[in-house]
């Protein structure tokens, strides 16, 4: 597994655009994803992390991106960026199929961290999902990575240990809250 650093921006890039599947550092914890536009690697995150049932959220390009393709209202985005997934009713297909399992809805997040602006550059959302098996504990530093995980992605973007905990979620297509 090749490790990056912020500094590599340009190759991470690239990478994304390819289709890999990766790990990287946010303003909470670290996540797992890919182009969440491209289905076979985000079926390669599915199988990565053995989760089959739930949607995954993404990190998106930008609040633009989330009021073209979503259900928004005036003040749905006040929150963003920041430590939150939002769920909003979509307006179209923006996704590959197989992150949001053909739910209307869709979670969305803009993280107040750098990895932001790579993905914003890119265009392109990327799913966003917490670095461990489905039901384990998640990863703080690359110290206590699964290996199964570490063996399976393209890269990952290491800044060091994390102390968050994931993002909140506000479900603004039903009005609910959950961590």
């Amino acid at each position: 597994m090749k490790i990056f650093t912020k500094k590599d921006s340009e190759i991470i890039k690239k990478f994304i655009i390819q289709g890999s599947v990766f790990i990287y550092p946010t303003d909470t914890i670290y996540g797992i994803g890919c182009d969440a536009t491209n289905n076979e690697a985000v079926l390669r995150v599915r199988s990565i992390k053995q989760r089959e049932k739930k949607p995954f959220s993404v990190i998106v390009p930008s609040k633009d991106w989330i009021m073209e393709n979503c259900k928004v209202k005036e003040n749905d985005l006040k929150l963003l960026p920041g430590p939150y997934t939002l769920i909003f009713k979509l307006k179209k297909k923006c996704v590959a199929e197989s992150v949001n399992l053909g739910l209307e809805t869709l979670g969305v997040r803009i993280p107040s961290h750098w990895f932001s602006k790579i993905v914003k550059e890119t265009g392109i959302p990327v799913v966003t999902t917490s670095v461990n098996l489905s039901g384990q504990k998640y990863m703080t530093s690359i110290d206590n990575l699964d290996p199964a995980i570490k063996e399976a992605v393209d890269f990952m973007v290491y800044e060091g240990p994390k102390e968050g905990k994931p993002s909140e979620i506000i479900d603004l297509a039903t009005g609910t809250k959950e961590r």
